[in-house]
């Protein structure tokens, strides 16, 4: 799509662009640099070589060396100098080059990053970005493939967002490296590739506001990321067969939309929740628990939840795509949430 120009409500001129996602990350990160002197990016291969996928190519010859910093394979360390790096008042964005080995560096995550404020009575702060990218589909196996997000909504003190669309992460970005605390920023590989418009200068979406991406009446899916496009195919395959489907992408799990859900709920009195993470100890049980708490009246049946199949992700295309939740699931889920055929797991 060649760029164009637009108005927004107020009447200033948007110059409207279509890119792809991982350029989108790239341009929020060089925002962030240009704006802000206390921004510095540091991981694995990302100077000369631009980062594994590309996510940093051209920074290091903008920024310099000093503020696109290589290191070690070392998660731990890496991590735990972001921290000291933010308490001592910079605005460290730390990439994981997979989310799968950020739990080398848990201990930096969980119990310093997160805590520092509530332990020092907030006399400190440790505002970071923690980058990093996940999921499957793309066949590298059981160690490079996870989705591990639900796993730090159980962590007080940490922001999660899942962004979708080139334009969200952009505009989720420019708020993360904003806020006084840490955020991890999990970006799903699939979606690398993908393009959507953005407009510049992009807008920061606060965190905890999700948007509804297709309307219907039927039932309401919820998801994040990758999720979300998935819930979309499926949404068109039921409308073949009468069913009309509203998609939720909820951007962030940390803060959870759950005000919107119920707003959706209010009318469609069904609800599906779809992510590609394991299904038992999923976000999903989260939300599904928050709107039996403060939406039971408006529940026609029980809410269903669509993830993946307990197991390490396979190596083998096939086998990987038996386990991963798809679109084929979350049509599936849907057709159960409206008893038009019987639940099984």
């Amino acid at each position: 799509m060649p760029a164009s120009r637009s108005a927004d409500g107020s009447g200033r001129e948007l110059l409207i662009r279509e890119i792809t996602f991982v350029e989108a990350v790239r341009e929020a990160q060089a925002d962030a640099l240009s704006a802000d002197d206390r921004v510095f990016i540091m991981g694995q291969e990302l100077g000369e070589y631009g980062g594994v996928f590309r996510a940093t190519e051209g920074l290091a010859e903008r920024f310099g060396a000093h503020r696109v910093r290589d290191m070690p394979i070392a998660e731990q360390s890496m991590l735990g100098a972001g921290v000291g790096a933010a308490i001592m008042g910079m605005r460290p964005i730390v990439e994981v080059m997979f989310m799968d080995f950020i739990a080398c560096g848990m201990d930096a995550i969980v119990n310093h990053a997160a805590k520092v404020g509530y332990m020092s009575g907030d006399q400190m702060r440790a505002p970071m970005v923690i980058r990093t990218q996940g999921g499957s589909g793309t066949h590298h196996g059981s160690q490079h493939s996870q989705t591990l997000e639900s796993w730090f909504l159980h962590v007080p003190g940490l922001a999660v967002v899942v962004p979708f669309t080139p334009s969200d992460v952009k505009g989720l970005f420019k708020t993360s490296i904003r806020v006084d605390h840490p955020v991890l920023f999990v970006e799903h590989r699939a979606l690398y590739r993908t393009r959507g418009a953005v407009s510049d200068p992009v807008e920061p979406i606060p965190l905890g506001k999700g948007v509804i991406r297709r309307r219907g009446d039927d039932v309401t899916v919820v998801g994040i990321g990758k999720s979300v496009g998935q819930a979309q195919i499926a949404a068109r395959l039921l409308e073949e067969e009468g069913v009309s489907v509203e998609v939720i992408d909820l951007r962030t799990l940390v803060p959870l939309d759950v005000d919107l859900v119920l707003e959706s709920l209010a009318h469609t009195h069904h609800l599906v929740v779809a992510h590609e993470a394991v299904e038992r100890g999923g976000w999903a049980g989260e939300l599904v628990s928050r709107v039996v708490a403060e939406g039971f009246d408006e529940l026609d049946a029980p809410p269903l939840r669509a993830g993946s199949r307990p197991v390490p992700v396979p190596f083998a295309k096939e086998l990987e795509a038996e386990m991963i939740a798809d679109e084929r699931l979350i049509a599936q889920r849907v057709r159960q949430a409206l008893g038009m055929v019987e639940y099984a797991r």
